[in-house]
């Protein structure tokens, strides 16, 4: 397992979580997500490290993602 949490930037609410955990969540492998409005921040839990799929999904979503650890 790989858990890497990933600053995001444009989230302010609710939705933008929805929106978020909904883009990030159709990923296979994927088997958590912790998206915090408040924090600006991201947490993934997945089967293999999925970086560039995960920035990928929230750039479509209409966010900005940098790993952060």
């Amino acid at each position: 397992m790989s858990t890497r949490t990933y600053r995001v930037s444009g989230m302010t609410c609710g939705h933008c979580e929805l929106s978020i955990r909904e883009a990030v969540g159709q990923m296979a492998g994927v088997q958590a997500i912790d998206v915090s409005a408040k924090t600006g921040t991201l947490v993934v839990t997945s089967h293999a490290e999925l970086d560039d799929a995960v920035v990928a999904a929230v750039d479509e979503a209409g966010y900005g993602a940098v790993p952060v650890s």
